[in-house]
């Protein structure tokens, strides 16, 4: 059983894993309109991934974190030695929302693995919530999130 963690804030906590965000402001794996959640491998990862788009601790308070558990058989994986050259950056690549719309119109998977942008030894794993087996995650409950804020 593999289990990833996200970190929301709080006032969108109920809807975490809808991917209404991902959906209306797009991401590094999804186009604006495709619906998508992103976790990470670990707290420590979706701690730095947060920290990747905050610009002050000042906001750090409104946060909630919780974990989600899966059956390795509901993932599919992208090999970073799979990935163009230039995955990395930021802005990211349009080829990287290409391969993210794709998997989540093939219905492939409900969880895709792919290598985090900011610690490329580790993974991320992206949900699609409209998948059949979405109901076969176990979402943890939120709980409040709170950051040493000598990291920013």
């Amino acid at each position: 059983m593999l289990k990833a963690w996200r970190i929301v804030k709080t006032r969108f906590s109920k809807d975490a894993f809808n991917g209404e965000g991902a959906r209306l402001y797009g991401g590094r794996w999804n186009s604006v309109g495709v619906a998508m959640v992103y976790t990470a491998g670990s707290k420590s990862l979706a701690t730095l991934e947060l920290l990747v788009h905050l610009d002050s601790s000042a906001r750090l308070p409104g946060y909630s974190i919780c974990s989600v558990r899966f059956a390795d058989a509901l993932v599919e994986v992208v090999d970073a030695a799979a990935l163009p050259p230039d995955w990395r950056l930021s802005p990211p690549p349009t080829s990287l929302r290409n391969i993210g719309d794709e998997w989540i119109s093939r219905q492939s998977s409900v969880v895709l693995s792919v290598p985090s942008a900011v610690v490329s030894e580790e993974r991320n794993y992206l949900i699609n919530p409209a998948h059949k087996d979405f109901k076969k995650l176990a979402i943890d409950p939120m709980e409040p999130f709170s950051l040493d804020a000598r990291l920013l």
